[in-house]
């Protein structure tokens, strides 16, 4: 018998990843969790931006998925205050697609399957008269209100990964797992750092492989593939960001003639976000780009419903995500389920599950399931508790009277940067503006509102080490940032990541 380094190993620094890390963390098991890249660097941060139930799914009569989507919604309203937030979504009536009938049957469905509390209702609109109308083509003249939320998918995985580490995990970025070995009662995990080019093995009494689209690669690399061992289909889903197209908060779900769904989303106050696409992916799925079809296909899809109109030359950002879904087998990716399956290595005398598909929204329960399933291979006990506590920063009862109080505290600080602090960091942003009493204290102004103190937490306690970090996953600076901003940026952080780098190996990553 060899004690092991880890009660559990977690491949894999996605949403699904970090959520495991966290809720094992939160049950007493000594976790570490690796990420080959950065956290969120796929998959995760090339999501819709949505939590939502899943109102298609009905039609494909998934009603277990979309109730545990909405349920889940409702969770992460009370955790994530900060970070998931409600959204109206305006759904335009269209003749020629699915009939006004399923679609009140459909949306009486997403109001009562999961016992909703915080949302408000679905309703009929006369897009006539109702300023929702005043965008969309005249040709749309009633139409349905429903709601969703929207979140920073990004962000949310870095604060799962954050309270696991709060919780006693560790977290190592840009550290490959390249083998896993079952030697009798415990796995030997291969490890390589691949910033410094570091190999070594750590021992784990179980193992989660939650990979994304990378899930079989971690099996086959380990001879881990036989008879029995799931599919993935990965699918390539694309989306466009153009300058802000009409004024409001609401979205638009605009229906298409493929019989596809394309979200049209206020987004970082300036934009709107339009997509997404469904294509089969073949290669590895971090280089995944943007096709011009697709550019075309979603610029095609707003001009047919609305009255203002986008061209390709208006796209100022893009980005494309795979997503790892379950192979059910069915021919259309539209079709495929977005439902989870947790399998079990049962052939092996150390317990390990490999996951395959899920989706943003259900992170949490499919972290809290998967690490039930590995203490019950382990013979071991541990009571759920996720649910029930919040996440990092999202200790707030109420999200506006917590800006109020915050403006108060600090009214020097401009409305918009309060703003963004508030949404990326709820409570937490008291760690780097406790005590300040000027944009002074904040240290040095990079630019574009990036204060040395943000910078100096986030290299600290999540993780950031290189610009495109903290640009486009930690916040969406990205789409502001001028040329002469980022390279102050970069000088900075080559000093700061040096400077911090001692402060805590679990906090900074290896």
């Amino acid at each position: 018998m060899v004690d092991p380094d880890y009660d559990l190993c977690v491949i894999g620094g996605g949403i699904n990843g970090a959520g495991i890390a966290r809720d094992a963390a939160g049950r007493g098991l000594s976790v570490l969790l690796v990420e080959a890249g950065d956290l969120a660097s796929a998959t995760s941060s090339a999501s819709t931006k949505l939590i939502h139930g899943g109102l298609r799914y009905l039609e494909y009569f998934e009603f277990g998925l979309v109730r545990e989507s909405l349920k889940e919604r409702e969770i992460l309203l009370r955790a994530a205050p900060h970070m998931v937030w409600p959204m109206e979504f305006v759904l335009p009536h269209d003749e020629g697609q699915r009939p006004v009938w399923m679609i009140r049957l459909g949306l009486f469905l997403y109001d009562h399957l999961a016992g909703r509390k915080k949302l408000s209702g679905s309703k009929a609109v006369d897009l006539k008269a109702h300023e929702y109308g005043a965008a969309i083509d005249k040709r749309y003249t009633e139409g349905f209100v429903y709601s969703d939320c929207q979140t920073n998918d990004a962000r949310l995985v870095v604060l799962n990964a954050l309270d696991a580490v709060e919780r006693g995990a560790e977290v190592l970025t840009r550290t490959a797992c390249t083998k896993l070995r079952c030697d009798g009662d415990h796995w030997n995990v291969s490890l390589r750092d691949l910033a410094a080019g570091q190999e070594w093995d750590v021992r784990a009494a179980m193992v989660i492989n939650a990979a994304g689209p990378w899930v079989r690669g971690v099996l086959e690399a380990s001879d881990l593939v036989y008879q029995g061992v799931p599919d993935v289909r990965l699918v390539k889903g694309s989306h466009i960001v153009v300058p802000r197209c009409y004024d409001g908060d609401q979205a638009y779900i605009i229906q298409q003639k493929d019989k596809r769904i394309v979200f049209v989303i206020p987004y970082e106050n300036d934009f709107t976000l339009i997509g997404t696409t469904e294509e089969n992916f073949e290669g590895d799925p971090i280089t995944a780009q943007i096709s011009q079809d697709e550019v075309l296909y979603l610029c095609a899809a707003y001009n047919n419903a609305f009255r203002g109109q986008v061209t390709t030359d208006d796209v100022v950002w893009s980005y494309s995500g795979v997503r790892p879904l379950f192979d059910d087998g069915k021919k259309n990716a539209t079709a495929s389920s977005r439902g989870y399956r947790l399998y079990r290595h049962k052939d092996m005398q150390a317990p390990m599950i490999s996951v395959f598909g899920g989706k943003l929204t259900t992170y949490r329960h499919l972290a809290e399931e998967a690490v039930s399933k590995a203490l019950r291979m382990a013979g071991r006990p541990g009571a759920a508790w996720s649910a029930a506590h919040a996440l990092p920063g999202g200790d707030i009862d109420d999200f506006e009277a917590f800006m109020e109080t915050k403006s108060a505290k600090y009214p020097w600080l401009p409305g918009d940067l309060l703003q963004r602090y508030g949404r990326s960091y709820g409570t937490r942003m008291e760690r780097f503006l406790d005590g300040a009493k000027s944009l002074k204290d904040l240290g040095a102004h990079y630019g574009d509102g990036i204060y040395e103190a943000e910078v100096v937490y986030l290299v600290r306690y999540e993780w950031v080490r290189e610009v495109e970090d903290i640009l486009w996953r930690r916040s969406k600076l990205g789409l502001y940032a001028r040329p002469k901003t980022i390279r102050n940026l970069s000088d900075a952080l080559v000093a700061l990541t040096k400077e911090v780098k001692g402060h805590d190996e679990k906090l900074v990553g290896r």
